[in-house]
């Protein structure tokens, strides 16, 4: 199993990229750079990969909406050329206030854009002219714009013809997708032993229509390590985290981790988050946060029992442990965990 981390992208970039290399030499194999509503991802990642030399520099993730398929090649294409062909490239639909909210774009077909834009970005990184109808018409037809369009191929030609793409999905469909069409797939708020009973048949469906080229799905999964005995303290300050998921990330009948906690069979507990939440209750919505996803999400606890949990993780089908640590240096628990993983 690999090992890879989350950067914090609320964090300082240049302090990040220093804490990335020392990562590296402890044996990190990959960086997962963040794009919510705040700095861009790529621009993170060009300065890791100069600051780098071995470890895959994946977006995690760059939501399909506010650049046109067009521009994601241009940009992955970009970092796999200044990596030296170590860039990955993770893609979602984000959801509706961060695409309706931030980047004013209605939040819509998210399967069928999806799917569109893994295709485009596939044909143009292989130096393919990008032609294409649906969603995306490529060049424009006659009779929109000014007709003037033709079929371009990207001008640089690529370091690698073919890019690990990664799809963040939850729901049903989505997770199908994946399994389907993706390199990689990254769930969240992951549970191991759950895995099957929750995502078994959208796995199934998908692999069932996956193509004979690409390798075996991916997936990236993991949470908080804390190796010690303080599991309480460790446990609570992931807290605020789930229940503004739960509870406050989407409206009502709209949140996709207000079902992903449903599906986990915490439904009392995911409509109390939600109800405080929305009050404008957020301390008592955290106090609502089941221990037992805190437990079986993360891995908290003396070090049999978090090694206990790597297995769990790779039990579940998880080839890429996703972590972030909690307490002491992260250079030195990263190097165990390294060893523990592998």
């Amino acid at each position: 199993m690999k090992l890879s981390m989350p950067l914090d992208y609320s964090g300082n970039p240049v302090e990040s990229a220093t804490l990335v290399a020392e990562l590296e030499q402890a044996g990190l194999d990959t960086v997962w750079v963040a794009e919510p509503y705040g700095f861009d991802a790529p621009t993170l990642m060009g300065y890791l990969a100069a600051k780098t030399q071995t470890i895959r520099i994946a977006s995690g993730i760059l939501n399909i909406y506010s650049r046109t398929p067009g521009a994601l090649l241009q940009t992955i294409a970009g970092l796999d050329s200044v990596s030296g062909g170590r860039a990955v490239l993770g893609l979602g639909a984000s959801g509706p206030q961060v695409i309706e909210g931030f980047h004013g774009i209605p939040f819509d077909r998210p399967l069928a854009r999806t799917r569109e834009v893994v295709d485009i970005i596939r044909m143009g990184l292989r130096r393919e002219p990008l032609v294409h109808t649906g969603i995306y018409d490529l060049p424009l037809p006659a009779g929109q714009g000014l007709g003037l369009g033709k079929p371009l191929k990207l001008l640089n030609r690529p370091v690698r013809p073919v890019v690990p793409i990664w799809l963040a999905a939850l729901g049903q469909k989505s997770v199908a997708l994946a399994a389907e069409i993706a390199d990689g797939w990254l769930p969240f708020l992951f549970v191991p032993e759950k895995a099957a009973e929750v995502w078994g048949s959208a796995l199934a469906d998908g692999a069932a229509r996956r193509p004979s080229d690409l390798a075996p799905l991916e997936i990236s999964a993991g949470g908080l390590v804390a190796i010690g005995d303080d599991v309480t303290a460790a446990l609570d300050s992931l807290r605020p985290l789930y229940a503004l998921y739960v509870g406050g990330m989407g409206a009502r009948g709209k949140n996709f981790y207000f079902d992903l906690a449903c599906s986990y069979g915490f439904e009392l507990e995911a409509q109390e988050i939600q109800d405080l939440y929305l009050a404008g209750r957020p301390r008592d919505a955290e106090a609502k946060v089941p221990v037992a996803w805190l437990e079986a999400s993360n891995l908290v606890g003396p070090a049999s029992y978090v090694r206990e949990r790597i297995e769990a993780f790779r039990a579940a089908g998880v080839t890429d442990l996703q972590v972030r640590v909690a307490g002491g240096d992260p250079v030195a628990t990263v190097a165990k965990l390294a060893e523990w993983a592998a």
